[in-house]
């Protein structure tokens, strides 16, 4: 259930659609599969050491689990890929998953949007 090797995040990069937080960036592309994936990426540049990078991984990985059940409510399945920000080191858990749940609600927005693209 997550994204592997750099293919498949290039092709969420390239073909998903981007968004934007405070906390992190998130790139959402359908996947035409029976379940959601995810992929978090944490840079040296933009987090720090390992240390520091390590815990913004795990805070994404919570945040995605804390809103398995908005995620799944979404008509299509999609791949994620998450990438964190400097700025989700100050904050506990429950910011990045009230910004994450926005990200969720755009995502459903745009969704809603495309449906009535192809009426």
């Amino acid at each position: 259930m997550r994204l592997r090797n750099s293919g498949e995040f290039r092709r969420v990069y390239s073909r998903g659609r981007r968004y934007d937080g405070y906390l992190m960036t998130a790139f959402v592309q359908p996947n035409g599969l029976s379940h959601h994936r995810l992929g978090i990426t944490a840079s040296r540049k933009a987090i720090g050491n390992a240390v520091e990078r390590n815990r913004s991984k795990r805070l994404l990985r919570e945040t995605f689990r804390m809103s398995d059940a908005v995620v799944n409510a979404l008509d299509a399945k999609y791949d994620w890929v998450l990438n964190a920000k400097r700025s989700l080191l100050r904050v506990k858990v429950a910011a990045p998953v009230e910004e994450f749940q926005k990200i969720i609600a755009h995502v459903s927005t745009d969704e809603r949007d495309d449906r009535e693209d192809q009426r």
